[in-house]
């Protein structure tokens, strides 16, 4: 073990508990790893996967849940000689299949991909001639209905894991309540005696978190331009080295606040939805390189941004939960250098984020009205498509998700044919009233609304007392 991180990651020693991880993982046995975002939580996987014998046909699977995450973890593997690849919708089809073909035959030790990639026949044909000695699921509050960033697909952890011969399984995350993690062991089929859970805890001391209430957006940017311009951070002549990352809710907002910072002269990046994903990778890399310090973002951005100096997270809206908050603020200071993470709280902004609840929440009545429309209207849906299908059953909003939260949950549990259409239209099954009932679609809002509202209660927590919360938060119930 210390033999393959000196020859690949040039250090001399583990941290802790990474090496006892790794340990247990090697023997053959499960683990549910909560470590803080920039401990080395990647190498508790990486280096099984560098143990192995590749001559036994061995390969370690990374399910991963973001395609430009994974792009940048392999070019890091591989900028290090480590022999990994990624199979995903970035890949045109001949290259798609040359990739396929020499997985096939035995390359590469380290594969990520996403849990859809395993609707491909083709895949499953390829992934079926390789040895999977460990499967690790990343990000892995991705798999509870309770996490924050939930993903139909990786609820279907408990047949991928039977489909590859259920290897052992190491699950990774920062951000994972009891009760997430309890869900995340149902379904990956896994027992809880069965499964030993790290936690390295949640304690950032480098992180300053603080809170400061505004009333208004001016108000807002003006924290923002003393913050971006704080002699503490910055040094006093601004050339204290580092980068900041200002995150908002909304689109609109992040470009009113990059229209005004460009009329500052502040130079800065933006990194949001309505790019296309080469500008979206243009803005990260300026930001990485350093050749621009600020990057304006909706959440999307971060995941897997292996940065060490960002000296500044800002909270210009506020977060919709406080494992999205944490995940957030994680980013800064991996270099174990004090950082500061500053969250303009107005509580204007809980409507945005209350508008958001509800639009990830469809209601049973919703949930009827859009079985009604598959099963007496398919010929319409096949016809004239989603956009005629939202038009029927909702209201007209940019932001209003309730259609593709709804086809998405349909979807997992096996009620229609697929996730896209012309499969989304097809219904295969009925509507199973003990997860789409009045009575458990509810108790999901209500879940989602505790977490908004742990948020209000986190920023009423004096300063000092603010890590306590947190750890009380996320390791309470043990």
């Amino acid at each position: 073990m210390n033999e393959l991180l000196k020859k690949y990651y040039g250090y001399d020693s583990f941290r802790p508990r990474q090496a006892e991880v790794i340990e247990h993982v090697m023997s053959g046995k499960h683990a549910m790893v909560v470590m803080p975002t920039g401990r080395g939580k990647s190498l508790c996987f990486q280096i099984p996967a560098l143990a192995a014998q590749p001559g036994d046909g061995n390969l370690t699977l990374v399910l991963s849940p973001l395609v430009a995450l994974m792009q940048d973890q392999v070019d890091a593997l591989q900028a290090r000689d480590i022999d990994a690849a990624l199979i995903n919708s970035s890949l045109d089809r001949s290259t798609r299949l040359e990739r396929q073909q020499e997985i096939a035959e035995g390359k590469y030790r380290l594969l990520y991909v996403t849990p859809e990639r395993f609707r491909k026949e083709e895949f499953l044909e390829t992934i079926g001639r390789r040895n999977i000695s460990l499967l690790a699921i990343d990000e892995a509050h991705c798999v509870s209905q309770w996490g924050h960033d939930f993903r139909p697909d990786y609820s279907r952890i408990a047949e991928i894991r039977e489909i590859l011969g259920n290897p052992t399984t190491i699950a990774l995350t920062a951000t994972a309540t009891a009760e997430c993690r309890a869900d995340i062991y149902d379904q990956m089929g896994i027992a809880r005696d069965d499964i030993r859970l790290f936690h390295e805890g949640i304690d950032r001391p480098n992180l300053s978190m603080e809170v400061e209430s505004v009333v208004d957006e001016d108000e807002k940017f003006e924290h923002l331009i003393q913050s971006l311009e704080d002699p503490k951070i910055w040094g006093q002549r601004g050339d204290q080295p580092g980068g900041t990352i200002v995150y908002f809710s909304l689109i609109k907002t992040l470009e009113r606040f990059a229209d005004k910072l460009r009329c500052r002269g502040t130079d800065h990046v933006c990194y949001h939805g309505d790019l296309s994903r080469g500008q979206r990778r243009s803005m990260q890399n300026a930001f990485m390189s350093g050749d621009v310090d600020t990057v304006l973002a909706t959440p999307a951005f971060g995941m897997g941004v292996d940065k060490e100096d960002i000296r500044l997270i800002v909270h210009a809206e506020t977060p919709g939960s406080i494992e999205s908050y944490y995940q957030e603020i994680g980013r800064a200071g991996r270099d174990g250098e004090p950082s500061r993470c500053l969250w303009l709280y107005d509580q204007a902004d809980l409507m945005t984020q209350m508008q958001f609840i509800e639009w990830s929440n469809p209601d049973a009545g919703f949930y009827d009205r859009l079985m009604h429309a598959l099963t007496q209207h398919a010929d319409r849906c096949d016809a004239f498509g989603l956009d005629w299908l939202n038009q029927q059953l909702q209201r007209v909003s940019p932001h209003d998700h309730r259609l593709e939260t709804a086809i998405a949950m349909l979807d997992r549990h096996g009620v229609i044919a697929g996730p896209r259409p012309p499969e989304c239209f097809e219904v295969i099954s009925e509507l199973p009233q003990d997860l789409f009932g009045e009575q458990a679609l509810t108790e999901k809002l209500r879940r989602d609304q505790q977490r908004l509202y742990a948020m209000v209660e986190f920023a009423k927590t004096p300063e000092g007392d603010r890590q306590a919360f947190l750890n009380e938060y996320f390791l309470g119930g043990e």
